[in-house]
């Protein structure tokens, strides 16, 4: 007789039902998005998804002068004045450059940001609004590190405070719900 307190022996997939796998792969996609590094790629991947789309709205802002054209004594300074097709071809370029910088900022800025946050989580061993104030600080600080110090302490004061004002409108939720719906 097996002992009730152990776990069951493991199986190997061929002696396991359908249902069996289906949850074996479950809490392994689980394990692996609950994991920093996981958390941080997630992040990282749909702030450049983000971030590709917020670089297409801006560039779809911009057409009237695209990067490079407004420089003084350039024949290109005058967008009207060019042909329909090379005008298409200056927009698109500069969407695309506009879109790829603007994806891999964001991705880059998501990335960090959950890999310390989930860092910082899991070193003091709590789930509260410092991690991510303590998360917001060590990014800012670190991006804007090649600026000087004063640079950094602007960045870590302003991603913290970004971070802790996202962090405690996302935390309200969790709030005593009112008594009735129209005492909001």
């Amino acid at each position: 007789m097996q002992n009730p307190f152990l776990p069951p022996p493991k199986k190997s997939l061929q002696e396991m039902t359908q249902e069996e796998q289906a949850e074996q792969g479950a809490q392994q996609i689980m394990a692996v998005i609950s994991s920093c590094p996981g958390k941080a790629i997630m992040s990282g991947v749909s702030g450049y998804v983000l971030g590709g789309f917020f670089g297409i709205f801006m560039a779809s802002m911009a057409y009237d002068t695209p990067v490079g054209t407004g420089i003084q004594n350039n024949p290109l300074s005058q967008m009207q004045d060019l042909p329909l097709k090379q005008q298409m071809k200056i927009q698109f370029k500069d969407m695309l450059a506009r879109t790829y910088s603007s994806a891999k900022n964001f991705g880059y800025i998501g990335m960090i940001f959950a890999g310390v946050e989930c860092g910082v989580e899991s070193f003091r061993a709590k789930n509260d609004i410092y991690n991510g104030t303590i998360a917001g600080c060590i990014t800012g600080g670190g991006l804007a590190i090649k600026s000087g110090p004063q640079a950094a302490l602007v960045g870590c004061a302003g991603f913290a405070a970004f971070s802790s004002a996202i962090d405690l409108y996302m935390r309200s939720e969790n709030g005593r719900p009112p008594a009735n719906d129209y005492d909001m």
